[in-house]
């Protein structure tokens, strides 16, 4: 992995203003991430594409499905070389558990835990009782159990989930520099405060993709850290 934490969270729905941003902040960033956006956009051509910048790709795809399906689609992006795919550790131990057994030998298999979109008020909703921190803590256990390398969670769970995963790979998304409004976001916290909490990769999208200076916004990300 690179030693700059960023992960560009590259959305856009043309690839060619894409790779374009890409090329511009890639000095200043570590890695890139990839969501069903611009997946479903553009497929494996678009991560071939982006491949060339020479930085580690990160498919966010959120796979969630029976656990022979899962273990499929991760088998049928092995030629991409991802360097992380998400799963939904809502699926399950036993899906989780095919999709690292059929993931890449260099790839790690992380799992979503609570989306940073979703409140208490919103699990909830869904049926789940527990609170975002507890029910982050919970779905970490079972990751951690069923021998994935590590979970996405917001930077307000990912010291608890640090000190009982000692050597987890933790994705944090969700951060906004001080300046920064929360879009939709409702669990936020800065790059630098993920990174002392544990945070392996820090997910940073708008901050810089929508900065009137792109480069200047990775920069000063970069700086912090």
């Amino acid at each position: 992995m690179n030693s700059n934490p960023v992960y560009l969270a590259l959305d856009l729905p043309r690839l060619d203003a894409a790779e374009a941003l890409a090329r511009k902040v890639s000095g200043h960033i570590g890695g890139i991430k990839l969501g069903l956006e611009f997946f479903c956009a553009h497929g494996h051509h678009g991560v071939h594409e982006l491949h060339k910048l020479g930085l580690p790709i990160f498919l966010d795809l959120k796979l969630h499905d029976i656990p022979n399906t899962v273990a499929g689609a991760m088998q049928a992006i092995h030629v991409l070389e991802p360097s992380i795919v998400t799963i939904h550790a809502a699926g399950g131990r036993a899906m989780m558990e095919d999709a690292k057994a059929a993931a890449g030998e260099n790839t790690k298999v992380v799992a979503v835990t609570v989306l940073t979109s979703l409140d208490g008020g919103d699990l909830n909703a869904i049926g789940v009782q527990a609170e975002p921190h507890e029910q982050a803590l919970r779905l970490a256990e079972l990751a951690q159990s069923a021998g994935l390398d590590g979970i996405v969670c917001s930077g307000h769970e990912v010291g608890a989930v640090h000190r009982q995963w000692k050597d987890g790979f933790f994705v944090v998304p969700g951060l906004r520099p001080d300046t920064d409004g929360n879009g939709d976001q409702k669990r936020i916290m800065t790059p630098r405060a993920a990174r002392d909490a544990g945070a392996s990769v820090l997910v940073i999208g708008r901050p810089i993709s929508r900065a009137e200076d792109p480069l200047a916004a990775a920069r000063a990300i970069e700086a912090t850290l």
